[in-house]
């Protein structure tokens, strides 16, 4: 069953309290200051059953100017508001500065209250009429209006109807949403006796059970905490979904270590960064928002630097990290007490440097052209490849899909292992390595080819391709380049060029007598030094052995042939007089059938064939 949580907005002594408390019979303002001077500072929270046997659950926010990002805090995580207008004082300042926040938040849900209508019921008309227009601006602009009195309780069921017609039009979670990743934003932390800490906040996204394991994300990366126990609207329960009030016990974490602002995350499941790109859309133009605001991000509020690249587009940069992805609402208020500045939708949460004279405006041009949601295809490009997890934490829904990418751009991305990657980056690196395959190849015909490490120092892919062996593969494919014993080449060498002739004397020597190797001056005279011996062997036309033996591939099977006809047990001279050798050849020779597990040492100086 859809849940509901809704949050009030409108002017301070507007009776935002009274009305909640009227619906619920729960008293919201907390604290002794709030009863002492009949004023709401902080959030407050309450929770009834409607109509139809759904529940709803209040966010009361204060009103004042001075409390401002309190009532962001608590606007921030609500998908609908309750816009509430007195009908005896009628629309004012903190009024205005509610509509922009509701707006730069983009909540579409909800309902207009007038309230105090027994106050002054000849103004209900023309209160209600001026609370339209003020928010035709807005997503509110189609939403009902009720007129209500907390007093004398007129209007107040009508209310709940609305309320409870607004739960059953909001869609259930997605058959999905308890594979999403949770971000839970806190807004109240405090210790309980014999039970250690909790923490408070409206679940929005993601399922979180008794037990689970996440992390409490201040600024850092993160410090792992486990849930001892849930409550949701003041009952405990073993799991919660979206969209609750939820009260969370957690293990492993002090009341001093958590606060508002923080939020509680599904481990390694989220992006989490101080610098992104926005779009406006709401208030004033970014060149005109002001340079050093304060911007409200969940129930967070952190001072940020304004860096406008347009009217419409800005770098911020937040004075600490959040764990933030594509398409998060953001709203920048001046800290001087002149209100919302301006409503930002994040495009990149993790954009690129802007370090050339020009980059900021080509930065604008390419914002531009990006949607809400962002572009999977133009994140890959710009990398050139990208774990597809990280595109998820970004929040990119083509990524979460896991889907190789149906790009609305001209992009061709493919899905290697765990990477996307641009093919156009691809086709640059397999020019790259022909071209210095081709021209190691030129400059001298006698080399091994190039190892799969200088490769990769050659082409610098970035550190994801570098760690993912598949992506080299499909830049040699793509480069038409042979791989053989881990080196690229242009093609399969059968010869060695102009070695190749004194190569097949000693391939000649050696058949006649295949125990003869040649000495030093023999290799010497023929012109076969280190590097020709080398390329030989790559091409498996001869075996080096210890102490610069060199014999052909076949000699250790030949030995074996004749060693196999003694019987019994044989010593090292023993052997070089069955294959008519030397020293210098028959102790490598053996060695080497011992490696291969074709003759077996019996002690010091006896061997014996392995059958």
């Amino acid at each position: 069953m859809t849940r509901l949580v809704v949050a009030t907005a409108g002017h301070v002594d507007h009776g935002k309290s009274a009305l909640v408390r009227a619906l619920t019979g729960i008293e919201p303002d907390r604290w002794e200051e709030e009863h002492r001077r009949g004023l709401t500072i902080d959030l407050g929270f309450a929770w009834t059953h409607l109509p139809s046997g759904g529940e709803v659950a209040f966010v009361d926010v204060p009103g004042h100017e001075r409390f401002l990002s309190n009532a962001l805090a608590g606007l921030a995580a609500a998908p609908a508001v309750c816009f509430v207008v007195a009908a005896d004082k009628g629309w004012q300042r903190q009024s205005d500065d509610h509509r922009d926040a509701v707006a730069a938040l983009g909540i579409s849900a909800g309902v207009i209250v007038i309230t105090r209508s027994d106050l002054a019921p000849e103004r209900v008309a023309a209160v209600a009429a001026r609370a339209r227009r003020e928010l035709a601006g807005t997503a509110l602009v189609q939403v009902p209006v009720v007129v209500t009195s907390a007093r004398t309780g007129e209007g107040l069921g009508q209310l709940r109807g609305q309320l409870d017609t607004l739960r059953q039009s909001l869609s259930d979670p997605s058959p999905g949403a308890e594979h999403a990743p949770v971000r839970l934003w806190v807004d109240r932390s405090f210790t309980i006796p014999g039970a250690g800490t909790v923490v408070t906040g409206t679940l929005t996204e993601g399922r979180i059970r008794r037990g689970d394991r996440l992390l409490i994300a201040g600024g850092e990366d993160g410090s792992p905490v486990e849930v001892r126990g849930l409550r949701r609207h003041d009952r405990d329960a073993t799991q919660v979904e979206p969209f609750s009030r939820v009260a969370l016990n957690l293990r492993g974490v002090s009341t001093e270590e958590v606060r508002r602002g923080d939020a509680l995350l599904s481990p390694q499941r989220w992006h989490q960064g101080d610098t992104v790109d926005v779009l406006r859309t709401s208030g004033l133009s970014l060149q005109e928002a002001g340079e050093h605001l304060v911007c409200h991000i969940g129930t967070a509020a952190v001072e940020v630097r304004v860096r406008a690249l347009s009217p419409d587009h800005a770098r911020l940069r937040l004075d600490r990290r959040l764990a933030v992805r594509l398409d998060d609402a953001a709203v920048l208020v001046d800290p001087g007490g002149r209100g919302v500045r301006a409503g930002v939708r994040l495009l990149d949460v993790d954009p690129p440097e802007l370090l050339r004279r020009g980059d900021a405006a080509r930065r604008a041009a390419e914002l531009a052209g990006r949607g809400l949601g962002g572009d999977c295809a133009a994140e890959v490009r710009r990398r050139g490849a990208v774990p597809v997890e990280t595109l998820r934490r970004f929040g990119l829904a083509e990524a979460a899909a896991g889907a190789v990418l149906s790009p609305r751009t001209a992009v061709a991305v493919r899905r290697i292992g765990g990477l996307f990657v641009d093919e156009q980056a691809l086709g640059g690196w397999a020019q790259t390595l022909r071209e210095a395959v081709a021209e190691a190849e030129t400059r001298d015909q006698l080399t091994a080819g190039m190892t799969r490490g200088a490769a990769l120092d050659l082409l610098r892919l970035p550190e994801a391709a570098r760690a993912e062996p598949t992506v080299l593969d499909a830049v040699v494919s793509a480069a038409d380049l042979r791989q053989e014993a881990g080196r690229l080449r242009l093609s399969v060498r059968n010869d060695l060029g102009a070695a190749e002739v004194s190569l097949r004397i000693l391939e000649d020597r050696l058949r006649q007598h295949p125990f003869r190797a040649p000495e030093a001056d023999d290799l010497q005279e023929l012109g076969l030094g280190r590097q020709e011996l080398a390329a030989a062997e790559s091409l498996g036309r001869i075996l080096r052995l210890d102490g610069h033996v060199v014999l052909l591939p076949s000699a250790p099977a030949q030995a074996m042939r004749r060693l196999s006809r003694w019987e019994g047990a044989f010593t090292a001279s023993q052997a070089r007089e069955l294959l008519g050798t030397t020293r210098r050849v028959a102790i490598p020779l053996l060695e080497h059938l011992d490696s291969r597990g074709w003759t077996r040492r019996l002690d010091g100086s006896r061997r014996i064939v392995v059958q």
